[in-house]
């Protein structure tokens, strides 16, 4: 698992590596100081799981992870206790506090092995499912209420946490999929990641302004408003260009 550590402190650092060694599954491809310096390694190297100090120079460790499009596993590695709340509201895998207990960080790898396993099964399940074209009905469930519906009537997925919420009509059930997960389904012709927390139906779309930051602000037939991040936009302006 390709993994970065991100901490301003250099001995945090290299105790961590050392800490890293009595695990084989985990390669460190790399170091960041700041949250600069980790938002262009991360660009670059996409890896598996990045560990995070949360107060450093410049962007702390959540000001970093909202500019990211697409998140690693993260485990945030702080001295302070008071944003573990926080820290989970972002979807973070685990929180450990310095000095860094080394059965706890066995417990935080563990995590990740359980999943990558979890994973690469419902890989195997979906290349037997095979990806859902525009033609195909999916059926949603939320509580009592349940909708067999045309993939192409969908116009966003929103993440929620662990869930994703489903915008059709005048519906916004919530379902227990990652966006991820979804994502890997759902046929790119048709559904655009925008950001790390939309999909969106690219024939759903009514309106498209220029936003700030070099980013871009769609429109959607039922009136939602959603963000482009400034990295996706290069991307959606190549997918939709002559």
């Amino acid at each position: 698992m390709r993994t970065i550590i991100i901490d301003d402190e250099r001995l945090a650092r290299t105790e961590l590596k050392k800490m890293l060694q009595k695990f084989p599954e985990i390669e460190i491809v790399d170091e960041a100081t700041n949250g600069n310096d980790a938002l262009s390694k991360i660009d670059k190297l996409q890896p598996d799981l990045i560990f995070l100090d949360i107060q450093m120079p410049g962007k702390n460790g959540f000001e970093l992870l909202n500019e990211m499009d697409l998140v690693p596993y993260v485990i945030f590695t702080t001295a302070f206790d008071e944003y573990a709340l926080k820290a989970f509201e972002v979807n973070a895998l685990d929180y450990l506090l310095k000095p860094i207990d080394p059965q706890r960080l066995a417990d935080a790898i563990l995590k990740i092995n359980n999943l990558e396993a979890k994973n690469k099964l419902l890989a195997v399940e979906s290349v037997t499912n095979n990806q859902l074209s525009e033609y195909d009905q999916v059926f949603v469930k939320d509580g009592e209420r349940c909708w067999f519906v045309n993939l192409n009537e969908i116009r966003l997925f929103e993440s929620v946490g662990n869930y994703a919420k489903v915008f059709f009509g005048t519906n916004k059930p919530l379902v227990l999929k990652s966006l991820n997960s979804l994502g890997e389904r759902l046929d790119e012709k048709m559904f655009f990641r925008v950001n790390r927390k939309h999909i969106v139906n690219l024939r759903m779309i009514e309106k498209i302004e220029p936003y700030f930051n070099g980013g871009l602000l769609l429109e959607l037939k039922g009136g939602e408003k959603v963000e482009v991040s400034r990295r996706q936009t290069v991307k959606f302006k190549e997918k939709m260009s002559l």
